[in-house]
């Protein structure tokens, strides 16, 4: 008998009989919240069904590394059906999500498939946020993707190519300034990134430019980098920048992109900046399908599109529904939203997944999700990072090894511990990045 009136066509009959006698427990997002609550509940008595566009876990902390030609892509993903192979109980879907059914419990996909559920996680992460200038995409990437990253990549390695082959002083000097708009971790990290590249990897790669000339921006609007952190964290961070060659530049807003470079206001006078190399780190927008679980429920979201959550993390009305990860606000611990932490989202996951774990055996969870705070941290460039861990305030060299420490241990699979703990041994001591690839998008009219 079919399950629904959308019977699943490209299910084997096996499986859609295992779904009907089991609860369903549908996943949509393989980020850090959704893979931890897949692995969390690997012995549930439940078929597990988790649904994602891409075929990878991405590790985004390390991301910036990708695009800094430091590290490959592959060293940084893994593939979701390998790391949940040994999950009987558990499906992994490729597929794109674009709408979600609450009153029938439907997960529509693009391609026409409908997921039934009995209880949903969804943990879709955010993407960039260009402050209604949508046009300044293509001009200013940000770093949400591996894509993302290798043209970052493309882009920064490209802009010392053009500058050896150009003559005039002022457009080769508009090739070598690099501006990242975002004072916070991942605008922190890629300024310290290139500043890296700058005066250490490409010393003696040219014979023309001196890429120790190059000019690095970091445009911040708050007072002060990292501002989430500790005053005096951020003004170690910034001391680090300004060793590595960036100019930090705070209280400075962005009012225009274009391919030539920026326009900021810095305390009302307008700034220009020449440059062909503009990097995005300044906000964050969550993905449409909060907007997709809410409907008409516009108050359910904050200004940046996140669901409001209950205590237990489900959705105002729906106790079958969870949001974790980066597309959840939960103020309900200190009255302000949790950071947009990997650590918060991998204990999200695994919180939800014991309270539907503890339903089905009819032992409810009754306490609300309390985040433990492991701490927080940055680096800068080699040698150097900010740590906050409980009461420490870590910098220099001690907080660069525990922010290396913890990094490591995030990654999902050993052996991408091991690639990247070889790889960063070698970048340490030869002070080279081995993936400085220039790549381009296949084109029919160009042959490769």
């Amino acid at each position: 008998m079919p399950l629904t009136e959308n019977t699943l066509p490209t299910f084997p009959e096996l499986i859609v009989r295992h779904m009907n006698s089991e609860h369903r427990i549908v996943i949509i997002g393989g980020g850090f919240g959704g893979l931890y609550a897949a692995k969390t509940l690997r012995h549930a008595p439940a078929h597990v069904t988790i649904i994602d566009r891409r075929n990878f876990h991405l590790f985004q902390p390390l991301l910036y590394q990708v695009a800094t030609g430091g590290l490959s892509p592959g060293d940084i993903a893994s593939p979701i059906r390998a790391v949940l192979k040994r999950h009987k109980n558990t499906r992994v879907l490729l597929g794109e999500v674009t709408t979600i059914d609450l009153a029938r419990t439907l997960v529509h996909l693009a391609d026409g498939v409908d997921v039934p559920f009995d209880s949903l996680i969804v943990s879709a992460g955010v993407s960039h946020d260009y402050f209604s200038h949508p046009e300044w995409a293509t001009l200013a990437p940000g770093l949400k993707s591996v894509e993302d990253a290798i043209e970052i990549r493309r882009r920064i390695f490209v802009a010392f190519e053009k500058a050896e082959r150009e003559e005039e002083p002022g457009p080769r000097q508009a090739w070598l300034t690099f501006v990242v708009v975002g004072g916070g971790p991942t605008g922190v990290e890629l300024a310290g990134a290139i500043g890296e590249i700058a005066n250490e990897t490409l010393k003696r790669d040219f014979r023309v430019i001196n890429p120790h000339d190059a000019r690095i921006c970091l445009v911040e609007g708050n007072d002060r980098v990292l501002s989430t952190y500790p005053p005096l964290l951020s003004n170690k961070a910034e001391r680090s920048l300004r060793r590595l060659g960036v100019t930090v530049m705070t209280g400075a807003l962005v009012t225009s992109v274009d391919p030539s470079g920026v326009t900021i206001s810095s305390h009302g006078e307008a700034k220009r900046i020449e440059s062909k190399t503009v990097l995005w780190a300044a906000g964050v927008r969550a993905s449409s399908l909060g907007r997709l679980l809410v409907g008409s429920s516009s108050e359910l979201l904050d200004r940046a599109g996140r669901i409001k959550v209950q205590p237990d993390l489900s959705v105002p009305g729906h106790p079958n529904v969870f949001v974790i990860g980066d597309l959840a606000t939960y103020p309900h611990q200190s009255g302000q939203p949790l950071p947009g932490l990997a650590p918060v989202a991998m204990q999200q996951g695994r919180y939800v997944a014991r309270l539907i774990s503890r339903r089905l055996q009819g032992r409810p969870i009754s306490k609300p999700f309390h985040y433990f705070d492991r701490g927080t941290m940055a680096t800068i460039g080699r040698a150097a990072a900010v740590a906050t861990i409980g009461p420490l305030r870590l910098w220099g060299y001690p907080a660069w090894l525990s922010w290396l420490f913890i990094h490591l241990m995030y990654l999902v699979e050993f052996d991408n511990r091991l690639l990247v703990l070889t790889q960063w041994a070698w970048n340490y001591f030869t002070r080279n990045r081995g993936a400085r690839l220039i790549t381009f998008e296949h084109r029919p009219d160009r042959p490769d």
